[in-house]
């Protein structure tokens, strides 16, 4: 038997991106249903570090004091080391966090599954119709979009103003509207893990760098739990493989070039081990037939900058503004400038993901030698520095030029 259901937006998607839009639409009074396809939340290896501008966002959207209180976890410092560099001059490097965005107290750390549970939570509690174990989910576009779905062994058909696409890498809502992303090569691969045990190593502490074939990366989120990520070369994909992946991971964490290592490559595996290839998508189109993208399912950005939590609440404040200052939602122009907005953030982060990967994920002795000298051209010429601080502050805020593709003529040549 098949219900009609009537709302003002039907979110497919119950993650991060998903649940927030329902949250904050459903406190301004909106009819708001979300529909989830998992019963329970598991680790997939990403969405745990927010940028400081993803935290400024966070707090606009008036979520920030319960992502906080349900276990978010500020990072204060940051070490950049290298092989080569005396564990004195990364020490003396000491980035601090707290100071890279006013009123904003560094970069936040939350556990992926945690995270969307408390949001999804937070949907329901402010009067959003929220489902879970949903199946054969159907988006049929147009004035009226609809919906049809499957809950507990019954047929429903949802009718919206508005179908938002929160289902992320691989939509398929963006392929129900013809929306296809663009793709860029693969450049490396990445795993990620996270572990526990590992008390030894500041909490409010951060580390990325390179040494010999692999890029780490580090950001602990409290009580000792820290999630660790490798890149390595696309020429090693059963590298992490298989149920020796997990000590693997941890051995290459014994780094000469990080003081403290030992208290890394010593915790103990709290969850898979999984390796996926680094790339960034997106589309020009995010809007169509009373259909639009939001997160991962409007394009992804490479992992290695860390930009997924940042975007995606960027994505969710830009979509809320815009429904909220107008009744029509039907104007072919509703959404015009959060996809204007987007494709310029996505291009400039696209620009920095690419320099990372050249520079962290490029390994032997050419490649230390390039990453020492770009690290002296920078102090020469900060304008250098910018398209690696924008991810930090936000890709909108260095000047144009700094994303311009003579930038990295200059780093590297």
């Amino acid at each position: 038997m098949e219900s009609s259901e009537h709302y003002d937006l039907v979110v497919v998607g119950g993650g991060i991106g998903g649940a927030a839009l329902a949250t904050v639409l459903a406190r301004a009074g909106l009819g708001v249903l979300v529909l989830e396809k998992s019963t329970v939340y598991r680790d997939h290896v990403r969405g745990e570090w927010m940028a400081p501008w993803g935290v400024r966002e966070l707090k606009t959207l008036g979520l920030y004091e319960e992502v906080l209180a349900g276990g978010g976890h500020h990072l204060k410092r940051h070490w950049s080391c290298d092989e080569g560099v005396p564990h004195a001059d990364a020490i003396a490097r000491t980035l601090d966090l707290s100071a890279v965005v006013p009123d904003v107290s560094g970069p936040l750390c939350i556990g992926h599954p945690r995270h969307c549970q408390l949001l999804i939570d937070l949907a329901a509690a402010s009067g959003a119709t929220v489902r879970r174990g949903v199946s054969d989910v159907r988006v049929e576009p147009g004035s009226v979009p609809e919906v049809e779905y499957v809950f507990e062994g019954e047929r429903h058909r949802a009718r919206g103003r508005l179908v938002a696409g929160a289902d992320g890498r691989g939509s398929q809502v963006a392929r129900r509207v013809g929306i296809e992303l663009e793709r860029d090569p693969t450049h490396h691969l990445f795993s990620g893990m996270l572990v526990e045990g590992a008390h030894g190593w500041p909490e409010d502490l951060q580390v990325t760098g390179s040494e010999k074939d692999v890029h780490y990366l580090a950001f602990p989120q409290g009580n000792g739990r820290v999630r660790l990520y490798l890149g390595y070369s696309c020429d090693q994909p059963r590298r992490l493989a298989g149920a020796g992946g997990p000590a693997a991971f941890l051995e290459a964490f014994r780094l000469e070039s990080v003081p403290g290592s030992e208290h890394l490559s010593g915790a103990e595996a709290a969850g898979p081990c999984h390796s996926y290839p680094n790339e960034d998508t997106w589309s020009d189109v995010l809007h169509r037939d009373g259909v639009f993208l939001v997160g991962d399912a409007a394009g992804s950005n490479d992992p290695i900058i860390g930009q997924g939590l940042s975007i995606t609440m960027r994505d969710v404040r830009l979509v809320r503004d815009a429904l909220l200052g107008e009744k029509d939602w039907s104007r072919d122009d509703l959404l015009v400038e959060y996809a204007e907005e987007r494709r310029e953030r996505m291009r400039r982060l696209r620009f920095s993901a690419a320099l990372m990967s050249i520079l962290q994920n490029e390994f032997g002795e050419e490649a230390v030698a390039r990453r020492h000298r770009a690290l002296e051209r920078q102090m020469r010429d900060p304008i250098l520095l910018f398209p690696f601080i924008a991810t930090f502050i936000g890709p909108e805020t260095p000047p144009a030029e700094a994303f311009d593709p003579s930038i990295r003529e200059r780093l590297f040549d």
